[in-house]
């Protein structure tokens, strides 16, 4: 009789060693809390080393909460509700269209690898399972690039004003995960000096001063 189905490979168990550890508890691993109602569980072949070319995420959202746009350069994802609703976005990079499926108890929503996508619960409380085929998959979040990228370069890039971009991506202080971040004091950005200072109310009849922007050697008035 052939053989049917696929084997995973265990090669790293060795009968040697005996029976490798096979029980968990995701709550003792934190990928990321932002309050103990927002908050991501996780398990990988560091907490199980038998766990080969697999991975798990225990993921509790509330509304008004999202699992930030992100992608997976490693993996692809299973997410399967659990409880709750939730509302799950993709983007088609072959395409370039937005895809989005509303998923109750028990319905999955399959996310190929690196593609970008982000969730959003559309019920008061969301419980899922995600599955990666990667037993260290990695996540690239969006947060990270919109901070880490200077604003002359989204200036260059699209012909948006550094400034303003600056300033409505200031609350971004760090990885997010899971938004929204902490409300901040709201600050503005000083152009070409890498520095950060807090907003000024303009005083009355006060003269508006000029902002200059050098890119590339040349230099634009704002």
């Amino acid at each position: 009789m052939g053989k049917s189905g696929f084997v995973p490979d265990n090669t790293n168990i060795k009968k040697t060693s005996g029976t490798p550890n096979l029980f968990f508890d995701s709550k003792d691993n934190i990928f990321h809390e932002r309050d103990p109602e927002n908050v991501v569980f996780t398990v990988t072949s560091t907490q199980l080393p038998a766990m080969v070319g697999g991975a798990f995420s225990d993921v509790y959202l509330t509304k008004g909460h999202i699992r930030e746009p992100h992608w997976h350069p490693n993996a692809w994802e299973l997410d399967v509700v659990i409880s709750g609703e939730a509302q799950i976005s993709i983007v088609d990079p072959d395409t370039n269209k937005l895809h989005t499926y509303i998923a109750k108890p028990g319905q999955v929503v399959f996310i190929p690898m690196a593609w970008w996508h982000w969730i959003i619960p559309k019920s008061e409380k969301l419980h899922m399972h995600l599955f990666f085929n990667n037993d260290l998959f990695e996540s690239a979040g969006g947060s990270n690039m919109l901070r880490l990228t200077p604003p002359e370069v989204f200036q260059l890039a699209y012909g948006v004003d550094a400034n303003k971009i600056a300033s409505a991506l200031n609350p971004i202080k760090e990885s997010v995960v899971i938004g929204p971040p902490h409300p901040i004091t709201r600050q503005t950005y000083t152009p070409n000096t890498n520095r950060i200072k807090p907003e000024e109310v303009p005083k009355q009849n006060q003269k508006k001063e000029e902002i200059a922007i050098n890119i590339n050697g040349k230099n634009f008035k704002l």
